[in-house]
This record gives C-alpha cells, structure tokens and sequence, in this order.
C-alpha cells in the first residue's frame, strides 16, 4: 500500500555514475539523499564539498537504521558482495550494471532479496534513450512493415577508459560495458526467444578483456540482429539499421539524424532500369525509382521523466510493478556468457532464451 514515507538513500562508489545519479536523485520527491561512501578518499572529499554526509565505512552504512536505500555504483566485481550485505542488513538496493560478472551470481542475490523481503533492482538506463524508443516505436507500429532484420552498435576511437574497465578481474570490457546495454534494449524488442548466437571478440589493443565485439543473434521468429561494439573506429558505422518487409530506417548518431525509406503502396509497379555498376551492369542493385519510395523523417518520441527512482519506491510499496525485472537481467547476462562462449569456441552456440 502506497505511503507517504520519505526514504533514505545512500550512493556506495561516487565515481563517475555514482555522482551522476546523486545529482538525479536531488530532483526526486520522498527520496533523500543522506549520504555517500566510497574507498577513494578525493571522492569522499568530492561528494563533501557538493554537501553530502559521508560514511568511515560499509559497516557504518549498514548498521545506520535510518537508511532504507542502498545504491551500489561501483566496479563490477564488488556488485554481489555488497548487494548481498546491503539486503542482510535489510536494505532494499539498487545496483548499477552489469548486475554482476555471471548469471549465477544474480541468481544468488535474487535468492538473498526473497528471503529478507527486500526490493533489488538493476538500473538499466539506456531503456530510456531517445534513439532506442524511436526503434522501439517504428517495430510496434510496424511502420516499415514486420522487422525481420536489425543492426545496433555504438563506435568510438579512444578505446577503453583507462581505469577498471581494463581488467578483467573487475568485469571489464566492452561486452559486460555497453554490450549489456545493447543486448537489453535487443531483447526488449521482441517476444521471442532466441535460437543462436555467434561471436568474436576484438583484443587489438592489447588489454586483457575485449575492447569491442560483434555478435550475430537469431530469434525463433526469424528475426535477425548484429549488434557491435568497438573502441577503434575512426569512422562510425550507423547506431541502427533497421530492415522491415516494407522498408528500411537508418539512425546514423546520437543526434538522431536518419530517416525511413519505405514502399509507397500507392505506385505502379514499374521494373528497374540497369545501372552501371564498376565494369557491368546491374538491375538488382539499382535504386528504386522516386515515385514508388516515400522518405518519412523519424518519429521522435515524447520523453517523460524516467521515473526509475519513484517506481523503486512504487514497488517497495507494493503499488507497481518493476520497470526492469530481475528476469529479464538475468536473461541478458545467459546471453552475455552464450556470446562470450560462441568466441570463445569460435562456433554457433545454440540458445533457448
């Protein structure tokens, strides 16, 4: 049942995601922040000069009585162990991802978060980006008929941030970094299940874990998708490519330039003219003509405030369900060991996810 009870939050890790959500929570009514922790002592001194209370230690964070939130926004690895302790303590906790570096570990915490009656949920922002929704918006309006094949993937050239996410040992690399991102919003636009999935990972630059993949995933309806990610590319590739029976759209970038380039129903069917194409000609890959495409610009879709904070209130309160089930996280870290396995073997691992 809904109250009106103010709660309070603590943030554990004030790097660059934990100061990022302790400036989105100020905004957020009946969540307090009340205070920060971190091992890095110039964070401490950080999150004390924005006017935070800090905390000598997780102990101390844990045995305060007034806290009712946990925020766990530090490097991977650590994410299962000061989850588990948050909820003992009867904390109910967010975490940021990867929830965890294995499947099994997030089952652990799940089992953890049943039997103290605690709320754990996993912040999956990027169900949120702008460029995602638009995707997200054309499949279900089928705008460009029944999806049948699609391309997601992110590009940079200055490779892995030279922190953690280097080692392997914290749960670095770009799979466990942005490929969780990719592979959740993948798996958010279709019902079906998967059926396999084949991999390889980019080691160019020398580190331990992968500075970037590729992966080709099949569902079980026949739909398609490669999804990419690389810290080498000088020139980037389009964030979406998205092929329907009755068209195609293209995201090119973060500023969400592209278009749809579909069929015009309304044309005469009229048969291509050759065109040529290096030494030869070509009908197959001639363009279309102009009178049987229509080129639509993107539908934009309306962002409202997240609201991932006050649903986490919603669903400790037993007014709402989550926006982001433990279920599906853990469905996409299955998918992140099957990618890691298919590169690793270099084969076709097959999938019932």
């Amino acid at each position: 049942m809904s109250t009106d009870k103010n709660y309070q939050l603590v943030i554990i890790g004030y790097g660059g995601m934990g100061s990022y959500h302790g400036q989105l929570i100020e905004e957020v009514e009946r969540i307090q922040l009340s205070g920060v922790y971190d091992i890095v002592n110039y964070r401490m001194d950080l999150a004390r000069s924005r006017g935070y209370h800090t905390y000598e230690s997780m102990e101390a964070v844990l045995s305060d009585a007034s806290v009712d939130i946990v925020l766990i926004a530090t490097p991977n690895e650590v994410h299962k162990e000061l989850s588990i302790k948050a909820l003992r303590a009867g904390k109910h906790v967010i975490c940021e991802k990867p929830v965890t570096i294995t499947s099994s570990d997030l089952t652990e915490i799940m089992q953890v978060a049943r039997e103290e009656n605690r709320i754990f949920m996993v912040h999956q922002n990027r169900r949120w980006d702008e460029d995602y929704l638009i995707v997200k918006g054309l499949i279900n309006k089928k705008v460009i008929g029944e999806v049948f094949h699609l391309e997601s993937r992110v590009h940079g050239a200055n490779g892995i941030p030279g922190d953690w996410r280097q080692l392997k040992a914290n749960g670095g690399g770009m799979l466990l970094d942005w490929g969780v991102h990719l592979l959740d919003q993948l798996l958010q636009l279709t019902d079906s299940k998967t059926s396999h999935v084949a991999a390889s990972l980019s080691t160019v630059l020398g580190n331990e874990v992968d500075d970037g993949f590729s992966t080709h995933i099949r569902f079980r309806n026949g739909l398609t998708a490669l999804i990419e990610v690389g810290t080498t590319n000088y020139i980037k590739l389009p964030r979406w490519y998205v092929k329907g029976t009755e068209g195609t759209a293209i995201i090119r970038d973060w500023d969400l330039s592209g278009e749809i380039v579909k069929t015009n129903s309304n044309s005469v069917k009229m048969e291509p003219l050759p065109i040529q194409a290096g030494n030869g000609l070509t009908k197959t890959m001639a363009p279309p003509s102009e009178e049987s495409t229509l080129r639509l610009p993107l539908e934009k879709p309306e962002i409202k405030p997240q609201g991932f904070y006050l649903n986490f209130i919603d669903v400790i309160e037993g007014a709402a369900e989550p926006f982001i089930r433990n279920e599906e996280v853990f469905r996409v870290m299955q998918l992140i060991e099957a990618i890691f396995e298919a590169a690793e073997t270099q084969s076709v691992v097959q999938l019932d996810l």
